[in-house]
């Protein structure tokens, strides 16, 4: 397959000195944190982005900031590029590398350094997977909110670098609302600290700047996080619909009224028979579109917010009310939709969207996106956090099969373009990584794009940090 997305081209002069820097990289780290036998650089040639891969120069494992920040005074040194990465789940390419960089891998920075119940925060290593911090402060009678449908693999500094959401950001919001601080190291070694324990900081808000920045501003090596208390109650429960419509109109409705569930997530036809099939939650398999809502709070308070929540349901014609009974039901719900992209990949290949349109748009976003996969000859299952708009579509293709892959692309463009369209934009919680580098343009006119290069630079003005990432490039300032 000829390759749609271009990488800048390698740097000659750091590939000519492989050799060389490998063994200052050994002196560097402890030898076992360094990678570079090419068998061994294989599995960090690709994130969860498969259709595009490239071996890096090599890998380092750093287990503290300060072997983090003495690779990067390093590379910078010597003008080798940087690409970040945390388990490697990004569905854009974002972590994905190139012949002329060094991979800082953080997976072995794993440390919980604190939980600070009385202040509801918690410190850890970038490293750190998303439920474990959940995990580690649920004896104490709280959680972090941000679930990614990847959070059992996922790592912090990942959510940092794409400003990671999940099914819970309806009510709790996305990475970025529950972030409080980082300590983070820049291009030229140097360790900051940005934020902390409070709620906000004196000066340029730097945090909100750091978070979705993929990388490119520097390597956030711990953060600080917000921790909430455990409701008193949750329960999820399945909404059965014959179109899809009606159940786009259904969430846009619920939203309008006022009531702001925990969770409202939606799943069409294909996407239902491909979650029940390998999770077997109960769902229904009579209906065309899906949606979970889940509430939260006391007995009295939940039974209030459903019964509004059924009876607008009911003016869309909801033919299925299915409430889970106990917290086993209950867990067996979230596991059909956790489980949504893993068992796609049962039976397909496929290609991940990432589009959020506003909520009156997603009918009208939904129909159309249909219609642009079937005129290229393919199948689309559509799962997604409808509660804010982040629209999902599983593009199903055969990578196998070199024009295959190539319309499953092309199509994914167009859907992307149709979001910004109906007035939303071109990721929710993916990031752009390379996905969506060169569709930038068509949000973002030049002004603006300089306007953010402008400050890219300002961090790393030779571009050094994952340098084939999130901007167009052509047009790209001289490094």
């Amino acid at each position: 397959m000829m390759e749609a997305i271009k990488f800048l081209e390698p740097r000659a002069s750091v590939v000519a000195r492989r050799s060389a820097i490998i063994a200052d990289l050994v002196d560097l780290l402890p030898r076992e944190c360094v990678v570079h036998e090419a068998r061994e650089l294989v599995p960090f040639e690709t994130d969860a982005f498969v259709s595009y891969r490239r071996l890096p120069l090599a890998v380092v494992l750093p287990t503290t900031t300060e072997q983090v920040a003495a690779v990067m005074k390093y590379c910078n040194r010597y003008g080798i590029p940087v690409v970040a990465r945390g388990a490697g789940t990004s569905l854009s390419g974002g972590a994905i590398p190139q012949e002329d960089a060094v991979v800082v891998g953080l997976s072995k920075m794993t440390r919980i350094l604190e939980v600070d119940p009385a202040n509801r925060t918690a410190t850890v290593q970038a490293g750190v997977t998303n439920l474990s911090i959940s995990d580690a402060v649920s004896p104490e009678g709280f959680f972090y909110a941000p679930d990614p449908s990847s959070q059992l693999a996922c790592t912090i500094g990942g959510n940092i670098g794409m400003n990671s959401g999940g099914a819970h950001c309806l009510k709790y919001g996305v990475t970025t609302n529950n972030l409080l601080g980082v300590r983070m190291v820049l291009v030229d070694g140097t360790v900051i600290d940005l934020g902390g324990k409070h709620l906000d900081s004196a000066g340029y808000d730097l945090l909100g700047l750091v978070c979705g920045s993929e990388g490119q501003l520097g390597l956030v090596t711990e953060a600080t996080v917000r921790l909430i208390a455990k409701p008193e109650g949750a329960r999820p429960v399945l909404f059965g619909f014959d179109s899809s419509d009606a159940a786009g109109a259904c969430v846009a409705d619920i939203i309008g009224s006022g009531i702001i569930p925990v969770a409202i997530e939606f799943m069409d036809k294909p996407a239902i028979e491909i979650c029940e099939a390998f999770a077997h939650a109960g769902y229904p398999l009579d209906v065309a579109a899906l949606l979970i809502v889940e509430v939260e709070g006391s007995e009295a308070e939940m039974e209030a917010m459903l019964k509004e929540i059924v009876a607008i349901a009911g003016r869309h014609g909801v033919r299925t009310v299915r409430e889970s009974q106990s917290a086993t039901e209950a867990a067996l719900i979230w596991k059909g939709r956790k489980s949504a992209f893993g068992a796609t990949g049962r039976i397909a290949d496929y290609i991940c969207m990432d589009g959020t349109v506003p909520l009156g748009k997603l009918s009208y976003v939904l129909e159309k996106t249909s219609e642009i996969v079937e005129r290229y000859g393919l199948r689309v299952a559509n799962v997604f956090h409808a509660g804010d708009g982040n629209m999902h579509p599983l593009i199903l293709f055969n990578a196998n099969d070199p024009e295959d892959a190539a319309r499953a692309e092309e199509a994914g463009n167009e859907i992307l373009k149709l979001c910004v369209e109906a007035g939303g934009c071109l990721t929710g919680e993916h990031g752009v990584g390379i996905e969506k580098r060169d569709l930038m343009r068509h949000q973002y006119s030049d002004v603006d794009l300089n306007q953010q290069m402008a400050v890219r630079a300002a961090f790393d003005s030779d571009w050094l940090l994952n340098p084939s990432k999130v901007f167009p490039l052509e047009g790209r300032p001289a490094a």
